[in-house]
């Protein structure tokens, strides 16, 4: 074989193995940004959420004034997502969202003394919007989870295993609820 001709296929190869890199590196890039912007997703439905329990709080709060430490409870769980929105731990999101599930599961409890508050226009309405978030919640959850799933899943096999360093990419954590919170809150009377 002359010179000329192994140049050629050392040069073919290399370029092969330079484009495998690039569609690797964007392969992986891409999932990660994917399963970013799932997490995202979570964060607005959570802050949906924490931003209709002061509505739902106020209405009750006309009816069982008397039950402040509930209602101190709601302010801080609130609070408590709006810190774990400006995080990137998926943990710190689960337990802040718990932490909101207790709170309003506790808020609605508390609705459920008062026959006149349930059967309030305003109260019905709210929790209404409040179910049709915990659908949503539930919805960015499971796409984050398969968001994740791809993600890992490219990350552990051959050949994109080898890029993800320099991809800077690395595998996601699921979105597990905290233990003992894996139902959201009941919304119904």
């Amino acid at each position: 074989m002359s010179i000329g001709i192994t140049v050629i296929i050392v040069a073919i190869v290399l370029a092969g193995l330079v484009m495998l890199g690039i569609v690797a590196f964007n392969s992986l890039r891409t999932l990660d940004v994917k399963a970013q912007e799932a997490l995202g997703g979570i964060d607005v439905q959570l802050t949906r959420r924490a931003d209709l329990v002061p509505n739902l709080v106020n209405t009750v709060k006309g009816y069982a004034a008397h039950e402040k430490s509930v209602f101190e409870e709601v302010t801080a769980a609130r609070a408590g997502v709006a810190h774990a929105a400006a995080s990137s731990s998926v943990d710190e999101k689960a337990q802040a969202q718990g932490r909101l599930d207790r709170a309003i599961a506790n808020v609605l409890a508390v609705a459920e003394n008062y026959p006149d508050l349930k059967a309030s226009t305003n109260f019905l309405q709210l929790q209404e919007q409040l179910a049709d978030t915990e659908n949503q919640l539930a919805f960015a959850r499971q796409y984050y989870n398969d968001a994740a799933a791809s993600l890992n899943q490219r990350v552990v096999t051959i050949p994109w295993t080898f890029f993800t360093g320099i991809a800077g990419v690395h595998k996601r954590p699921f979105y597990q609820a905290p233990e003992g919170q894996q139902a959201p809150p009941q919304v119904q009377f």
